[in-house]
């Protein structure tokens, strides 16, 4: 059986996932990575909460999907950052058929901070995921990310004494970011391509 059993249902032998961008409270300003990182694709799309200030797990949850929604079909490469890792942590656990193929989380925000823990799945997203951390980030201890990252099954890696990883900690340009979009999309190419050719794509000599 299929590790990720959704993936096949949603491959569709066309284009390649689009980028979906997921800022977190106050929303990602023109001199934050998540900015540079869009800019860098001309297909990605950034999710717009009707309230940046306002963190509301349910209704953040539902604007990921009304965007994925109105995107149209095909899949979806995710970057969330602070609350916006919450809430699409709360998004796939409510729509395991979700077309968001793999998932970057970074500097995720404290649950409890929010009174959220148990509104958060507490098992693995269904889908590769990657949880970035800093050593002193105000906004979750390293130890917290590390238990929130083995609890979705993400990879985890702590970049150190960086706070929390956004245009104030000095992070306009984030390579690592883009690095990791493009491998998941060159996994999302690997996976298209056909294990043998076809047999209309064969040639016979006669």
């Amino acid at each position: 059986m299929a590790l990720y059993p959704h993936r096949a249902a949603q491959r569709s032998g066309g284009a390649e996932p689009r980028l979906l961008i997921i800022p977190g409270l106050h929303d990602s300003g023109p001199a934050h990575w998540q900015s540079w990182l869009e800019q860098q694709y001309r297909d990605a799309h950034r999710v717009r909460q009707r309230d940046f200030s306002h963190p509301d797990l349910e209704r953040w949850s539902e604007r990921i999907q009304a965007r994925l929604d109105n995107a149209g079909d095909g899949e979806w490469i995710a970057v969330a950052h602070s609350f916006g890792c919450l809430a699409l942590a709360h998004h796939l656990q409510r729509n395991p058929d979700s077309p968001v193929r793999e998932a970057l989380l970074v500097a995720p925000a404290e649950p409890d901070k929010f009174g959220l823990a148990e509104s958060l799945p507490h098992q693995r997203l269904g889908r590769p995921t990657a949880l970035i951390a800093s050593q002193n980030d105000p906004w979750m201890s390293a130890a917290s990310a590390l238990r929130w990252a083995t609890r979705w099954g993400s990879s985890y890696s702590n970049i150190g004494l960086v706070g929390h990883i956004n245009s104030e900690a000095g992070f306009g340009p984030f390579p690592l970011a883009k690095r990791w979009v493009e491998a998941a999309r060159a996994r999302a190419a690997r996976e298209r391509r056909p294990e043998r050719a076809s047999i209309l794509e064969w040639s016979f000599s006669i």
